[in-house]
């Protein structure tokens, strides 16, 4: 019993135009997608028909037709386009696209008359938007490319609707391409050079698309083939059937011409090459601010179930370390004052060790590794040694510090912009900060330790930055941790508060900005922050000095210890379920 055929579908053909043109009416986006597609196709001639002059094309097709890839023809200037198409017979195709919607450029009545006129000539039609009056339609496409050289591949794959969906079609085509590897198109490089080893043997390269065993099975060339080449073929089909696309991509000539020449006429398996060593990989995680909890899902998947090394900056919180298994090695950083670049030099110099042995490598680092974590660095680094590495991001401490201590980053009337800076000055340099904004949040990384220098850069004694002393200004220590602290005052405060709260607790933040007081209370502190910003100086200065005080209930700062009772009153059950 044989499938009943169900009509509607389309039939998908793939070919070449060599030798053969294209005309493609209109001169917009569109036309100009269809022209690249078609020159990459080997089209002899593209057409490009479309009144207005080459003017009114886009940039693209006039740069084509600059460049003689594209041959312009204006339609008024064009006598009669009926003889026109009858001295053009190289023309294979024709597409028009002046009917897209939202370009209401060819009525219904005059595509249709183009239509017939088309077909009396015999010439295929694809009319955009219009699916009845379409001979063909083309796929949402993608070609694939080589991702170490960045030329394209053999491989294209293509999806349709039938005329039913076409943005669809395009996200689907996305989707599909996302799941496929990226080398994917290496691998069928890789299919198509033991084809031509295969058949080397018996027949020239002339010959070399004749025969097909992989694809149907049936041998149909000018000339018989001989049985060994056969067999050969039957192996490249089940290498094609069986083997892992990553296998099949990277195969060396050598290990080619061990499946398809002088062999044993017995199909090979993956194990009859010489093994090829499981290759290494660094991956660079963000722990996030330090509360397990906050782990993305794919951090977590890594560091529990593929890591083999971990190499972790030494302010990793132990609740983090705690979720590595016992089976993977773990290194802390050395990381001290004076040390800091041998230090790093070292975990670098063992992440290419250990992915030089075949090892999942984990450079664990705190928040995200792209922010102020020399992640770049790292990249570069390993890149140069062969390793391209994974770059997994994590939630921020610049963004999720503020909010544990209660802080928003913008708040409608108080703060509309932030900005992320360090508090280390470049090459032993003095500290730099931003001018003073009084919309903008100032979000400050590893100046705890250096907070004097840090308050005298705001407030002008090494540079005009012009930050007024009562501005608001919140230390964030131990964010997400059960021993976090949050110090709160002024610029002229802040120093004298983080000295008298005894030992600092690493890792730390600054806030500064009218955004650390807005979410105090019922919000009155903050109300109207941006409002007061204009008028007589005297007189703002003389609210900001009130806000404050209220603020602060007329003490010299404000200190915070623990969590909000909110996340202190989670179970560990619940968080670890949150988790896994």
């Amino acid at each position: 019993m044989f499938p009943n055929p169900r009509t509607g579908a389309s039939l998908i053909l793939s070919f070449r135009l060599a030798s053969r043109g294209i005309l493609i009416i209109g001169s917009g986006p569109l036309a100009a997608s269809r022209a690249f597609a078609a020159l990459e196709a080997d089209a002899s001639h593209v057409y490009i028909l479309a009144k207005g002059g080459l003017r009114s094309a886009c940039e693209e097709i006039q740069w084509r037709v600059r460049e003689r890839q594209l041959e312009f023809i204006d339609w008024d200037q064009l006598v009669d386009l009926d003889a026109w198409l009858t001295g053009r017979t190289d023309i294979a195709l024709a597409c028009i696209t002046d009917t897209l919607l939202g370009s209401p450029l060819r009525s219904r009545a005059s595509t249709e008359e183009l239509y017939i006129l088309l077909q009396k000539h015999r010439i295929p039609v694809n009319t955009t938007d219009t699916p009845d009056l379409c001979n063909y339609s083309f796929t949402s496409s993608h070609r694939f490319l080589d991702p170490t050289t960045g030329e394209p591949t053999p491989l294209q794959v293509g999806v349709t609707t039938n005329g039913e969906g076409c943005r669809l079609a395009s996200r689907i085509t996305r989707e599909v391409v996302a799941r496929l590897p990226k080398d994917v198109g290496c691998a069928v490089q890789s299919v198509g050079r033991m084809r031509r080893l295969a058949k080397s043997k018996t027949m020239d390269d002339t010959d070399a698309d004749e025969v097909s065993a992989e694809d149907s099975g049936v041998l149909t060339p000018n000339r018989p083939v001989e049985e060994p080449t056969l067999h050969r073929l039957k192996w490249v089909a089940q290498v094609s059937e069986y083997w892992p696309l990553s296998k099949l991509a990277t195969l060396s000539e050598e290990e080619m011409l061990e499946l398809t020449v002088d062999k044993p006429l017995n199909p090979p398996t993956i194990h009859s090459l010489s093994p090829t060593p499981k290759p290494g990989r660094i991956v660079l995680l963000g722990s996030g601010p330090g509360h397990p909890a906050l782990l993305t899902l794919l951090t977590h998947q890594i560091l529990t179930t593929h890591a083999d090394l971990v190499l972790a900056d030494k302010l990793v919180p132990q609740g983090v370390l705690d979720l590595i298994p016992s089976k993977a090695e773990l290194v802390i950083a050395k990381k001290f004052p004076g040390n800091a670049d041998k230090s790093q030099e070292e975990m670098m110099d063992l992440a290419v060790q250990g992915a030089r042995k075949g090892l999942c490598v984990v450079r664990l680092k705190q928040g995200d590794p792209s922010i102020y974590a020399r992640s770049s660095e790292e990249v570069l680094f390993f890149r140069a040694r062969g390793f391209e590495p994974l770059l997994v991001p994590g939630i921020s401490s610049a963004l999720a510090g503020p909010t544990f201590g209660g802080i928003p980053l913008t708040h409608r009337g108080v703060a509309e912009s932030v900005v992320v800076c360090t508090g280390v000055g470049r090459g032993g340099r003095g500290v730099q900060m931003p001018e003073y904004e009084r919309g903008r949040t100032l979000v400050i990384l590893m100046g705890v330790a250096r907070l004097q220098r840090v308050v005298d850069a705001l407030l002008g004694v090494s540079s005009p930055t012009h930050y007024p002393p009562y501005l608001p200004i919140a230390i964030i220590e131990r964010a997400s941790l059960p021993d976090q602290r949050v110090t709160s005052g002024t610029l002229s405060t802040i120093v004298q508060a983080l000295e008298a709260g005894g030992p600092q607790r690493p890792p730390g933040m600054i806030v500064v900005g009218w955004s650390v007081l807005g979410l105090w209370g019922d919000g009155a502190a903050g109300a109207g922050v941006l409002d007061d910003g204009e008028g007589d100086e005297g007189a703002r200065r003389e609210r900001d000095e009130q806000r404050v005080k209220e603020w602060l209930g007329g003490e010299g700062w404000r200190v915070r210890e623990g969590l909000d009772e909110a996340w202190a009153g989670l179970d560990k059950g619940w968080l670890e379920r949150g988790v896994s």
